[in-house]
């Protein structure tokens, strides 16, 4: 390994953006227990995404975001990788995330069936998968369990460990679950109320931003995007890794935030264990969101990577 450190169900709407052929699918949304098996296991859900059409024939890129994101968060990145290098590019919403189906069940197996039943739906048998954070661990659980459909991956600012000393989520779900947001008020009213009761436990601005991203208005009456029961239930799982005694060994990056402690030292022994065929990289002066804080900077590591 080498260390660089350098610091349907569903409905369907099509549009043009920017000269991009623009497609977004939203999955079933659905609070019923119906998508997962008595024996806990869970089956494939429909998952809610968007696809930018390149002009060239390339592997397409399918972007996973993290914990309480969505597809959302890599639009303007896809679109420019669209741009940059012909090729189509996905962003999908996890289960229990964004437009995606609720279900009860969580964890990286499920996610991964669930992705494997979307490229099998679009056709897609090879890709390249680029995940943040809890995309990462979802990325790199899919090219453990289905390496021939990852032609490359890469895990951005996440490792194949334990990450629960590294973040606050525990505390933030419990804001989360404790917001009362009166009924029938404009959204911005509404995402004020909803920050003022965050603020005195999620202390950095860019994090209750990031978490008000999540505030929808259902039928006049405010709530959370994202399924919070199914997650704080299954949060364990979220925060570790499945155990793998086999190894993925296609090309793979690790883009670290600079400023980040998710990607240390100690975490390179097992990443060189399980992605033997690995690069290890840190943009500097970033923190955990480095598609937010050095957007150019990610998206010249992901080109060059693919043409590496």
């Amino acid at each position: 390994m080498r260390f660089l450190c350098r610091c349907y169900n569903s409905v369907m709407s099509f549009r043009r953006t920017q000269g991009l052929a623009y497609c977004s699918v939203a999955g079933t949304r659905s609070n019923s227990s119906s998508s997962a098996d008595s024996d806990g296991s869970a089956r494939a859900v429909p998952l809610s995404y968007d696809v930018f059409d390149g002009t060239g024939t390339e592997t397409p890129l399918v972007f996973l975001h993290g914990l309480f994101g969505s597809k959302s968060n890599f639009q303007s990145i896809a679109k420019a990788l669209v741009q940059r290098t012909g090729r189509k590019v996905l962003t999908v919403d996890a289960r229990n995330h964004g437009n995606s189906t609720h279900t009860p069940f969580m964890s990286y197996e499920a996610m991964t069936n669930d992705l494997m039943n979307l490229m099998s739906q679009l056709h897609i048998g090879k890709c390249v998968l680029i995940g943040h954070s809890m995309g990462g661990k979802l990325a790199m659980t899919s090219a453990l369990l289905q390496p021939g459909l990852v032609e490359r991956l890469v895990v951005v600012d996440i490792s194949p460990s334990q990450t629960t000393m590294h973040t606050g989520f525990p505390s933030y779900i419990t804001a989360m679950k404790a917001v009362k947001v009166d009924s029938g008020i404009p959204r911005s009213t509404a995402r004020k109320q909803a920050e003022d009761q965050l603020r005195p436990f999620v202390k950095e601005l860019a994090v209750r931003q990031f978490l008000l991203t999540n505030l929808i208005e259902q039928d006049g009456h405010y709530t959370w995007r994202v399924n919070l029961d199914a997650i704080i239930k299954h949060l364990d799982n979220i925060m570790s890794f499945p155990d793998f005694d086999t190894s993925y060994l296609g090309p793979t990056l690790f883009l670290g935030g600079g400023n980040s402690p998710y990607i240390s030292s100690e975490d390179y022994p097992e990443i060189q264990r399980l992605f033997p065929n690995s690069d290890i990289q840190y943009i500097p002066d970033t923190s955990h969101w480095i598609h937010q804080d050095r957007p150019m900077d990610f998206i010249n590591s992901i080109c060059t990577f693919l043409q590496s």
